[in-house]
């Protein structure tokens, strides 16, 4: 799946916001629209920190909601 794709499917459910510090490493930190819990990624590569994102969203879609 690209990333745009995954992107797309994240920013269904959690706001974004995209930063890179001055080492390069880029961070993603998602806030879920209904309950505002918040989580950050972070690594050297946006594909990487994409992929964290999505798979995190995939693991807390099959929890129940609190």
């Amino acid at each position: 799946m690209r990333n745009t794709t995954k992107l797309k499917y994240i920013l269904q459910l959690y706001t974004a916001s995209l930063d890179m510090e001055d080492d390069g490493n880029i961070h993603l930190t998602i806030i879920h629209k209904r309950t505002g819990e918040s989580h950050t990624f972070q690594d050297k590569a946006y594909s990487v920190v994409i992929g964290k994102a999505f798979g995190y969203m995939k693991k807390q879609m099959k929890e129940p909601l609190k």
